[in-house]
């Protein structure tokens, strides 16, 4: 049994550890004590925010834990708008044509061009299950359970909501897309680029890079190989986004090249899907329906993933007491639900 709750201050040596399995290349969470614990402050202070008119940078951070234990099992996020602070900076990849009439030459060129083009969007970001927890479908419901977060808040997020998918890298954290730009442009490592983003130093990007568009042929072959590829252990992650309605349209991480992935809020399919039932306590659950379940609030959201009765017609799901205190709801309160496939 595992609960997915917001994010806290006790949590921050387990956040830290998640950092460091994460490797290279996970932005969203640098291996630094004191960005780590902003993160949390931020994040508790994003929870505690009350809806206002304007537009606000919000990062609501969560946590998935493991009743029994305490263990914390991983952590997903989903940030509000981005870019309204911070530059949000993606290659978009296009195409020029170079054509002469005269000698009868037609020929086309991909170029990657510098953009803000998803200024304002809401992202989905910071999703990390640890390996030994990586079973069953607890890394399905660590996904989906935000689109149930979205779906009953849509108020709070961008009509737009992306995923920056996980580029190519090896075990060293080195990057083909990024190591021609380091040679030509940067003279900076992989790793330490992706880490100064992730702390919020973005000013050398709109220093150093490329001003123009960059021919993809003039790439080496390994760096236009890997463009808008994830990296191995993203590819589930990426299936699951698709799976969901997510579509790709070229655009691509500065640094290492991998792709994003976007959807209106109202198309993504747990969203659709999903509606408020009643809760019925029972004493033991019956084998029906894998399903995603949260309750309706911000401050005190809580989720988690079963198998239960689900009744379409009556609009009511089942819960037995400890799941009910689980998710903080009494029978006859209303939660939002979804199947889990």
């Amino acid at each position: 049994m595992f609960v997915i709750r917001p994010i806290q201050e006790k949590d921050f040596p387990e956040l830290l550890k998640i950092a460091e399995e994460s490797g290279h290349g996970f932005t969203s969470l640098p291996v630094n004590d004191e960005l780590i614990s902003n993160k949390i402050k931020r994040a508790e202070a994003s929870f505690k925010s009350e809806l206002t008119e304007q537009k606000q940078e919000h990062g609501f951070l969560f946590v998935m834990e493991d009743v029994a234990t305490g263990r914390i099992m991983g952590t997903s996020g989903i940030e509000s708008y981005v870019g309204l602070d911070d530059a949000f900076y993606h290659y978009h990849l296009g195409k020029v044509v170079h054509n002469s009439r005269q000698l009868n030459i037609y020929n086309t060129a991909d170029i990657l061009t510098l953009c803000n083009d998803y200024t304002g969007a809401s992202e989905l970001c910071t999703l990390f299950l640890r390996e030994e927890f990586r079973k069953g479908s607890t890394g399905r419901v660590l996904s989906k359970f935000r689109f149930l977060f979205l779906a009953q808040h849509q108020e709070r997020f961008s009509n737009t909501v992306i995923a920056e998918m996980r580029g190519v890298s090896d075990e060293n954290g080195d990057s083909p897309f990024w190591k021609w730009l380091e040679e030509h442009f940067f003279s900076m490592d992989f790793p330490t680029a992706d880490y100064l983003t992730g702390i919020g130093q973005k000013v050398f990007i709109a220093e150093l890079m490329p001003k123009y568009p960059v021919y993809v042929n003039l790439l080496s072959k390994e760096a236009q190989a890997v463009i808008g590829k994830v990296h191995k252990n993203t590819e589930p992650a990426l299936k699951l986004l698709k799976s969901e309605g997510f579509t790709y349209k070229q655009y691509v991480d500065i640094f290492d090249g991998g792709p994003t992935v976007e959807a209106d809020i109202s198309q993504i399919h747990t969203v659709q899907n999903s509606d408020l039932f009643a809760v019925e306590i029972v004493n033991e659950l019956e084998s029906d329906k894998s399903v995603i379940i949260a309750n309706l609030s911000v401050k005190e959201f809580r989720a988690t993933g079963l198998t239960t009765v689900m009744n379409m017609d009556a609009k009511t799901v089942q819960l037995t007491a400890e799941y009910a205190s689980l998710l903080n709801v009494q029978a006859g309160d209303q939660v939002r639900a979804a199947l889990l496939k």
